[in-house]
């Protein structure tokens, strides 16, 4: 698959909020996103070579302009409205390039085959690389491996390391959150209070001959997306029908999944045999804590359990505030039925999960003014159920017009934004989309999904859900440890309490050794249910009353209770806060971000294209790499010293020596995202060189280092060492590249 991409390996635009002209990996994955775009039409007239013809011309001003501008700024005196002017040109010229680059790409698209095939080339082209640099690769490889289950190779890990760092910090830090580290055994009476052992589960069938295993909905979906993408003679009904089934996918019981499965005649996908009837298979890894094999427990789905539990303790660690976060970071498991889409479905991946603690009667955020003026691409529900799309929205206006539940789920919504978008994932190809009405959970008050666009469709990388007092209520239920928080009143307060006096004389007369159970049942009566029941008691003079921990009703007469509501004075006000949650899946972004980083350009070589990840400086697994042009002593040495001031600088940097011409040297480091080349080619100085643009500039020796780290820092910018040091031709370099 061919790839026009020169364009955007030579483009500077604007960097946001500054006259400063630096390139922008953005600018770059506009190339990769022309994958997924539809096509877009073409006059008849327009053929490839013509096309090609005006992106070279437009090319070409571009590069003339771009002279031009640097000839007005290397001139002393020049006014800066000249300036100014001269690069307004330049910007409008790189527009009218990449229009004609998108133009050419949609062609080769088109001629080439169906999006479907080409997001396929692309998805392949980006795996292959990625595996042959060993950024991940199949765990157990030399045993055939097992599905689901992936190792990270050095630079995966250091992409990792790098991703998870900067999350720390952007939300760690910068919100004050407590960090914790719990165990991923996790014992069964925890997940049962939470629900994952009787509802974490997905419909399996199985084929009735092999007993290969599949999940049911995955099976439905695929099979009426192929319809819907590749039947041309489908009828406006069965559309609307097959459409209508990828919607209520979720709501669908086993019963009706299976009598669609064999309504569609939908059969193993691998051997064409009969499916089982769909039944549930729950995804948690089962294991025993201890040797006697009685103390039941998983393998942890998830990793927010261990900060419900520990709420408590943080709560008094915290000094007893509100609102307050904590964090955690770690592995989680789920046994998929059918594991696929690479680092997108596995068995074991990382989390990292934020639960902010807040007063369910005040949910503003302190510090939402700094995210309210975000615009970006948001998908609320009504849009989705009018068959609408995503569309651009400011978030403060999303909050105030309800669309957004409150101001803390929409201020964690901005900083998700702000995160992703800074890793390098691209904008344009980022939308928040509100759940629909099926998928949310009974107790949620609203939950929005960051899904990311990749060669496999819309993936959802972050979920952001307000889950109410769900959780922190069902753990103390089970416990029998109040969970709760307290808001201390400066004056005492008069206030209307529910009493509920069960007369335990009666209640033991009548049920015995179940008084206990009974009592407790109607204590943790709400008011509007123990109101209920004195009126019908007033009414008829007895009630059927359900106990849970009996698993039966009984019936409660007049004189075995007493309830009312009284005016007390209290203090200060007890509730169970409510938790705002944003869950990443750190795999996933990290692959999302592959894809959006990765682009092709030309080499010497003929037909022959050379693979670039554009990691921004603070993802990429390695900062720079050290080479000395030829292989002398003496710039071997010089070499060794840019090294050493680099590890005292904490610059993660290789050292490439080998006999090899520069130009391919300079490809190795490029296809593994390195964005900087610091090349030796004299003893007092050396040049700096910008892995997208290729632009060189010149710094001597001692200052090699603090470049660097200014840059990497986020100090300063490239186009700002532009400025600062003198460039230097590279031709000599890159057209060695492929001799």
């Amino acid at each position: 698959m061919r790839f026009v991409s020169h364009f955007f390996a030579t483009t500077y635009i604007s960097a946001t909020r500054s006259k400063t002209l630096l390139p922008v990996s953005a600018s770059l994955r506009l190339l990769s996103s022309a994958v997924f775009a539809t096509s877009i039409p073409l006059p008849m007239a327009a053929s490839e070579e013509s096309l090609r013809l005006a992106l070279t011309e437009k090319q070409a001003a571009v590069d003339a302009q771009a002279d031009a501008v640097r000839n007005l700024k290397a001139r002393s005196g020049t006014p800066q409205a000249e300036i100014e002017a001269a690069v307004d040109a330049l910007n409008n010229l790189k527009l009218e390039a990449g229009a004609a680059a998108r133009r050419l790409q949609a062609a080769l698209s088109s001629n080439g085959g169906s999006a479907a095939g080409s997001r396929e080339a692309f998805r392949q082209a980006v795996v292959n690389t990625l595996e042959r640099r060993l950024f991940y690769i199949p765990s157990f490889k030399i045993y055939r491996g097992v599905a689901g289950l992936y190792d990270y190779g050095p630079p995966g890990c250091a992409v990792k390391s790098n991703v998870l760092a900067f999350w720390r910090q952007h939300f760690v830090l910068e919100e004050n959150m407590l960090e914790v580290d719990c165990p991923c055994v996790t014992p069964e009476i925890v997940l049962k209070a939470s629900g994952h052992v009787d509802k974490f589960t997905d419909l399996m069938v199985k084929d009735e001959k092999t007993g290969m295993c599949y999940r049911a909905d995955h099976l439905l979906k695929d099979f009426c997306k192929e319809k819907l993408e590749k039947d041309l003679t489908l009828s406006s009904e069965k559309v609307t029908e097959f459409k209508h089934v990828i919607a209520v996918l979720d709501d669908l019981s086993a019963e009706q999944l299976g009598a669609k499965l064999k309504e569609y005649g939908i059969t193993a996908p691998d051997t064409k045999n009969p499916l089982s009837d769909p039944y549930p298979f729950n995804l948690m890894f089962q294991t025993s804590i201890g040797p006697s094999g009685l103390s039941p427990g998983f393998m942890r789905p998830e990793t927010a359990q261990g900060i419900f539990v520990n709420f408590k303790d943080l709560y008094y660690y915290n000094g007893k505030k509100l609102p307050f976060a904590a964090a955690q970071i770690g592995q989680a498991f789920r046994n998929e039925i059918s594991p696929r889409q690479g680092l997108l479905r596995v068995r074991e991946f990382t989390l990292a999960e934020i639960e902010h603690f807040v007063d369910p009667d005040d949910k503003s955020h302190p510090k939402f003014s700094d995210v309210a003026e975000l615009e970006f691409l948001m998908f609320p529900r009504g849009e989705q159920l009018a068959g609408k799309s995503a569309s651009p929205m400011i978030l403060g206006k999303a909050v105030s017009k309800g669309i957004v539940n409150n101001e803390t789920l929409g201020y964690f919504i901005g900083r998700v934004y702000l995160f992703l978008t800074h890793l390098g994932i691209d904008k344009d190809r980022l939308r928040f989309r509100q759940h629909l009405p099926n998928e949310m959970a009974h107790y949620a008050a609203d939950c929005w999904d960051a899904e990311i666009e990749c060669s496999y469709g819309w993936i959802e990388c972050v979920g952001i859900a307000d889950r109410s007092a769900y959780d922190l209520q069902a753990h103390s239920e089970k416990s029998g440890i109040p969970l709760i928080a307290h808001e201390i009143f400066s004056e005492a307060r008069e206030v209307e309490k529910l009493v509920i006096v069960p007369s335990k004389k009666e209640l033991g007369l009548e049920f015995k050794g179940d008084q206990k159970m009974v009592v407790e049942a109607l204590e943790a009566m709400n008011e509007k249910e123990a109101m209920d029941m004195k009126t019908t008691l007033e009414s008829k003079g007895e009630v059927d009353f359900h106990v849970c921990t009996l698993g039966k009703t009984v019936s409660i007469k007049k004189n075995m209770i007493s309830i009312g509501l009284e005016k007390k004075k209290e203090h200060q006000r007890v509730f169970t806060p409510s938790v705002i949650e944003p869950s990443f899946g750190i795999g996933r972004i990290i692959y999302c971000l592959f894809e959006h980083s990765f682009y092709t350009r030309p080499s010497k070589a003929e037909d022959e294209q050379l693979n670039v990840f554009s990691f921004p400086p603070l993802v990429a697994p390695i900062k720079c790499t050290v080479l000395p042009l030829v292989k002398i002593q003496k710039f071997d040495d010089v070499a060794k010293v840019i090294a050493k001031s680099l590890t005292a600088a904490g610059i993660s940097h290789i050292m490439d020596t080998t006999g090899t011409s520069i130009g391919k040297r300079y490809a190795r480091t490029d296809e593994i995202g390195v964005p900087f080349a610091i090349t030796v080619d004299s003893t007092t100085s050396i040049t700096i060189r910008e892995r997208d643009s290729k632009q060189q500039i010149r710094v001597s020796i001692d200052e090699a280092a603090l470049v660097m780290k200014e840059i990497i820092d986020g100090q300063s910018t490239w186009g700002d060492m532009v400025w600062r040091y003198p460039t230097h031709s590279a031709t000599h370099a890159e057209d060695e590249l492929m001799e």
